[in-house]
């Protein structure tokens, strides 16, 4: 899952702003640390912004108007798993209670899980969406 991230050259370093995701904007003294906080701003918003209040995500969209330069940011590979496990729980159906007992956790750390804020580890989340009927897949690709 990409976006396409604008990179403006702002004389202290980069601003980094995201068309397709308005809330997800960052800066960094150089290009490659724009880019690093460009990864986590853009989770910060999906997560923060969309899922917090079960909003649709904005599609990735196409390279807008001209004016600085573009380049496509991944979404970090945790924060997908983590939309992909609330995703799957609201398709399953079930409780958070019925879950955790399936789980052999407490109702509260479902609770944390659901939570699109809280920075559950993957490995949990990989457990979660296996108790749901799902499988996560890892792919690695030239950077």
């Amino acid at each position: 899952m990409q976006y396409l991230a604008r990179f403006i050259e702002d004389g202290d370093g980069f601003i980094v702003t995201f068309p397709g995701v308005p809330e997800a904007m960052t800066h960094g003294a150089t290009r490659a640390a724009a880019r690093n906080n460009a990864a986590e701003a853009l989770e910060l918003a999906l997560l923060g912004a969309y899922y917090a209040r079960d909003l649709p995500l904005p599609a990735a969209g196409k390279r807008p108007q001209e004016g600085g330069s573009f380049e496509w940011i991944g979404v970090p590979p945790a924060a997908i798993a983590k939309m992909a496990f609330i995703d799957a729980f609201r398709a399953v159906g079930t409780t958070r209670v019925a879950l955790a007992a399936k789980l052999g956790k407490s109702e509260g750390e479902v609770r944390r899980m659901l939570n699109p804020t809280y920075g559950s580890k993957i490995n949990t989340l990989e457990a979660g969406l296996r108790a749901l009927g799902r499988r996560l897949v890892v792919t690695v690709e030239a950077a």
